[in-house]
């Protein structure tokens, strides 16, 4: 009868623990609710009462830290996460906030050290590279700035916003090529913001600017200028990518064209994937995002996804091009949404990689 009587104690507790964590995360899931609705402050009431339905989750007091954080009270939100870096089962976003928060206090040092510390307990975290990045934006450093990007695309490589720094820097000198590609792998990854609007804009214009029609015989192409044979970090030699690869594939695309607007660079970019297969590169120089882009031209949506990479380079012509092929562009965005580009690690894209 004891033995009975304790285990019946002892399942009823459990229940009751269970009961009391499912209750917290309703809590948690409804603060959350709260502050997307920009309800930072009514958040925390319901986050406190998941605490003492489970106080340890760390997850409830790192929302009430950003809930203060929204609020501005940025002291509050530095004093929640310093605690939480002191445990063992948080997440990469701990020392983002921290930083974040020290920074926006003017704390530089104190924010250089949060993103440091964090990298060291997850050096894989693609959002405190992003952070270390836009740290050395800010004093203009854009060489280190990139280091910090690119290296969080190597080891974050579906983390967005490393992807959309890069190809910022990348579209403002003379070796657009890597923009090029980082801008149209971070449209498939993050899709419908301001920010994909502005890289969209900014690839239809560099193709139109870097794309010269010279006379009605000569056309020429320069998305880079580097041309410095490589090793890559297996001991590969590498030819330039951009002189061996994306440009002489791109120049042969351009054939026949006299103009560069939507209709033509959608006859051009599908070209491109064309010879890029054709030429063998694509087992010889793998990357990713041609890959997808056969995939995307297999299913037979090739200048529906063109005209959605480039719609924001000239809007009232992409709308007349989607008032015309409604039934088209319908049947693009079901399939795009169920066959979106996967990055792993076998397959990611890095400048250092080629």
């Amino acid at each position: 009868m004891t033995l009975l009587l304790l285990l019946s104690i002892w399942m009823g507790q459990a229940a009751m623990a269970q009961a009391n964590k499912d209750t917290a995360d309703a809590r948690y899931k409804a603060a959350i609710a709260m502050m997307e609705d920009g309800k930072p402050a009514a958040a925390i009431p319901l986050l406190e009462e998941a605490i003492k339905l489970n106080p340890d989750e760390w997850s409830y007091y790192y929302e009430i830290a950003y809930s203060k954080y929204m609020q501005q009270d940025y002291k509050a939100a530095i004093d929640i996460t310093k605690k939480l870096t002191k445990r063992k089962d948080i997440n990469s976003r701990v020392y983002q906030l921290l930083g974040n928060a020290y920074d926006l206090t003017g704390k530089r040092d104190k924010a250089l050290d949060a993103y440091e510390k964090g990298l060291k307990a997850f050096p894989d975290a693609g959002n405190l590279y992003l952070e270390r990045g836009v740290m050395e934006i800010g004093i203009k450093d854009y060489n280190k700035a990139l280091s910090y990007f690119e290296k969080g695309i190597e080891v974050d490589p579906m983390f967005p916003s490393n992807y959309y720094w890069a190809s910022k820097i990348f579209l403002s000198t003379q070796e657009e090529v890597w923009g090029m590609i980082y801008g149209e792998i971070f449209l498939n990854l993050e899709r419908g913001s301001r920010r994909t609007d502005e890289i969209s804009k900014q690839l239809y214009l560099t193709y139109k600017g870097e794309i010269q029609f010279k006379d009605d015989t000569l056309v020429t192409v320069s998305f880079c200028k580097q041309n410095v044979m490589a090793i890559s970090p297996d001991g590969k030699y590498n030819l330039p990518f951009g002189v061996m690869v994306y440009e002489p594939v791109l120049l042969l695309s351009v054939a026949g064209e006299k103009i560069i607007n939507l209709p033509s660079l959608n006859r051009i970019r599908t070209r491109f994937v064309e010879n890029y297969q054709n030429m063998a590169l694509a087992k010889k120089t793998p990357v990713v995002l041609f890959d997808y882009e056969q995939q995307v031209k297999d299913a037979g949506f090739m200048e529906e996804y063109n005209y959605w990479i480039l719609a924001e380079g000239d809007d009232k012509q992409f709308e007349e091009w989607r008032g015309e092929h409604k039934k088209e562009w319908e049947d693009f965005i079901g399939w795009f949404k169920k066959n979106p580009l996967k990055i792993t690690q076998e397959n990611k894209f890095y400048r250092a990689k080629y």
